[in-house]
């Protein structure tokens, strides 16, 4: 008996440690999908320095053999926790270990080894670099007043540009931009938005992956207007992208939006998120999770958003057919965190309206800095067809207009 009742006590308890161990896992893997949730819409408190600094020398600097510091280019290196900015060039020379390449400039800080470092795109860190007159401008957003940057073009042609920077970034992502938009006679609006450490937070400071910060763009848009903007092209570069074709689809100033530029851009934020979940091996079942979180009434009290995000509203390939611009598309096979997936299968849908400038090698949003004269080429030739286009089209709307008043009036 007493026998019978140990074993009855071992069974349970062999039981209670299965069910117990079943609930921890089921607790983490929760765990798991909070986190990538929290992740995606949580603006960074500050970015990984993920580059080591092995040698400094008076116009070398030599870096840690990444993806990145083996990309051809010009590039910012931030360091010292982004207390300072250098600039870097070409490629000298590279080992199984190292790349060294040229240093171009130190702008701030004491750059030295050993440290650490990271490489972005932006390359300019301020509007007075590009040697062009700008003007520090404030726009009337539902939150409050959002600074941004007015560089006018050489003479008033009432075409504008707004320039949407990407997550975890800020506007001067786009000032590589303006001296080719600048060119071709268009003054450029380089805006703030909410929750990006410029323009005003939301109650909650999370990110809407463009679902709500197409309101800061539709809000510049206004302010082009109130300062002579006759048409308007708008910019977005990865979650820009997102936001813009947002504002395009959704603003009442949709008239005036004469056409759409994309530089790596989210095109579906399903696919982004299912890759980058993927990078970092979170498996599908709570990649699932974490979408759901973020897109679902229930999962805001563990992310944190006042608001839940319209998933398929951001879907534009599977809303292609609600796009009526001429659409110019800049991506990387070989982007690295938005895959060229939706760009390439937008392209393919809406052969129409997308003309699409497919790079390789080039990394994230820096398209421009692997191939500057290829980027910008690409820009000012859609810039010079999209003229071309409107041109054509003058005398046919004209004609239309004089056949129109040479008909009879309508018989009573």
């Amino acid at each position: 008996m007493q026998q019978h009742g140990s074993s009855r006590f071992w069974a349970i308890a062999g039981t209670a440690a299965v069910l117990g161990g079943a609930a921890i896992a089921a607790v983490a893997a929760a765990a798991v999908s909070v986190i990538m949730a929290r992740t995606v819409v949580t603006p960074p408190r500050k970015r990984e320095e993920d580059i080591r600094v092995l040698a400094v020398t008076d116009g070398t600097v030599t870096l840690s053999r990444t993806l990145d510091s083996l990309t051809p280019g010009r590039y910012s290196l931030w360091f010292g926790g982004s207390a300072g900015h250098a600039r870097i060039g070409d490629i000298t020379e590279m080992d199984d270990f190292s790349v060294t390449r040229e240093l171009l400039a130190v702008d701030f800080g004491r750059l030295a080894a050993p440290s650490r470092a990271r490489m972005s795109g932006w390359f300019y860190v301020g509007p007075r670099e590009l040697g062009f007159e700008y003007e520090d401008v404030e726009i009337a957003t539902t939150l409050g007043m959002a600074p941004a940057w007015l560089v006018p073009a050489a003479s008033d042609t009432g075409r504008w540009v707004i320039q949407v920077h990407g997550r975890a970034v800020r506007r001067e992502e786009a000032l590589r931009a303006v001296p080719v938009f600048r060119e071709a006679g268009y003054s450029s609006l380089l805006i703030s938005y909410r929750n990006d450490g410029d323009a005003p937070q939301t109650g909650d400071n999370r990110y809407a992956l463009g679902d709500a910060e197409w309101l800061d763009v539709d809000a510049a848009i206004r302010f082009a207007i109130s300062r002579g903007a006759t048409d308007v092209l708008l910019m977005g570069w990865s979650m820009g992208g997102a936001t813009v074709l947002q504002a395009a689809t959704r603003s009442g100033y949709a008239e005036l939006i004469r056409g759409i530029v994309l530089d790596s851009p989210v095109i579906d934020w399903v696919g982004v998120l299912e890759f980058q979940g993927t990078v970092m091996h979170v498996p599908r079942l709570l990649r699932r999770g974490a979408m759901a979180l973020i897109s679902q009434g229930w999962g805001r009290r563990l992310t944190g958003q006042a608001e839940s995000i319209d998933l398929a509203r951001l879907d534009f390939v599977k809303r292609s057919g609600d796009l009526r611009w001429p659409i110019l598309l800049l991506h990387s096979d070989d982007d690295g965190y938005v895959p060229a997936d939706g760009s390439r299968a937008l392209a393919e849908a809406r052969p129409d309206i997308v003309a699409f400038e497919r790079f390789a090698v080039a990394r994230h949003t820096k398209l421009w800095n692997y191939d500057a004269p290829r980027w910008n080429a690409a820009i000012a030739d859609w810039l010079a067809a999209l003229s071309a286009r409107e041109e054509r089209a003058l005398p046919a709307a004209a004609s239309a207009r004089t056949a129109r008043s040479r008909r009879p009036p309508a018989a009573d």
